[in-house]
């Protein structure tokens, strides 16, 4: 039976977030620029012809029923095929971080059995299926950076400009989980941005925009019970002063500093620095990042990170390759 082993499943970052207004059920109007990143979980996906689907943990516990497996059981339903699969997964990109992990994951699911299984469907009909699974999924099946209205559902690709895929960012992920129901339904968000244009973008990448989540991520109490706390290892419900520490020793080091999504990861351009070849002792690393969250409020796992903007989804080139057998 075919396989594809070591596919990718990048993580993303919200450049800005605008909310520009509320729709009668409720849903927020979003502007956003979504980028994809060098920092990614790794699947491996073999195909079986008894028509299961298991999914095989790696290294952190998943959820039992998580996008991975979701994915899959709703392309097999739509398809009709009797395939099944075993989908294994290495998680690197931490969850609750506003990085689309999860997203992700289910993303390169369903782009890894639409070639596995023989489907071979359109992108257009891969990204419709992919919105019922949640808003970012079709952003990663499509696979470039896009200018992103609506719910999230408007995905228009741009270029980006080569500044924003030379520049490192430096990410750092508090041991915070920011629910995002809880930041949309705060009072302190703003929902009246004014409509911003990709042009507008373009003329200040690195430097347009804000985050109209980050103040009510930063105000909000958590009201859960220690035993009702995030699950998954290295994670918890926070109140919003981890984040908070998190945007001030990330300005304070890089004069620069934005939280991506709702949260709960802060990022900064490290503007001045270059790619390298190998690490030198001189340069930024992810362990320094991680350094810098050494007085948080609360302790806990904090995760630090330097990364780039990639210009593509890595699969959009690897698929187009016969599967192994």
């Amino acid at each position: 039976m075919p396989s594809l082993h070591d596919l990718p499943a990048p993580a993303k970052l919200n450049l800005f977030l605008h909310v520009v207004g509320r729709r009668p059920d409720g849903y927020h109007l979003l502007q956003s620029v979504f980028v994809l990143l060098d920092w990614q979980d790794t699947l491996h996906i073999d195909t079986r012809d008894d028509g299961l689907l298991r999914r095989h943990d790696l290294n952190v516990p998943l959820p039992q029923d998580d996008l991975c497996l979701r994915a899959a059981r709703l392309l097999q339903q739509e398809s009709g095929t009797a395939l099944g699969c075993d989908i294994r997964i290495h998680k690197e990109v931490p969850w609750g971080a506003g990085l689309g992990g999860g997203s992700s994951d289910a993303a390169t699911v369903l782009l890894a059995l639409n070639q596995l299984w023989g489907l071979h469907w359109p992108s257009a009909r891969l990204e419709a299926l992919a919105l019922q699974l949640g808003a970012d999924v079709p952003f990663f099946v499509r696979g470039l950076p896009a200018w992103v209205e609506g719910v999230g559902e408007q995905i228009t690709p741009i270029t980006l400009p080569p500044e924003l895929l030379r520049t490192p960012l430096a990410l750092l992920k508090p041991p915070a989980a920011i629910p995002t129901a809880a930041i949309f339904g705060s009072k302190l968000l703003k929902r009246d941005t004014t409509h911003a244009t990709v042009a507008d973008f373009l003329a200040a990448p690195m430097r347009f925009g804000h985050n109209d989540l980050q103040e009510p991520a930063q105000a909000w109490r958590a009201t859960l019970s220690p035993d009702e706390d995030a699950a998954l290892p290295g994670t918890r419900v926070s109140d919003g002063r981890d984040v908070a520490h998190a945007l001030g020793v990330m300005q304070a080091r890089f004069g620069n500093s934005r939280m991506t999504g709702s949260g709960s990861t802060v990022f900064a351009w490290v503007e001045g620095s270059e790619p390298v070849p190998e690490p030198r002792p001189d340069t930024l690393t992810s362990e320094d990042v991680a350094a810098l969250a050494e007085a948080g409020p609360h302790g806990g796992h904090w995760v630090g990170r330097v990364c780039h903007v990639v210009p593509r989804h890595p699969l959009l080139d690897l698929l187009k390759q016969p599967c192994g057998a």
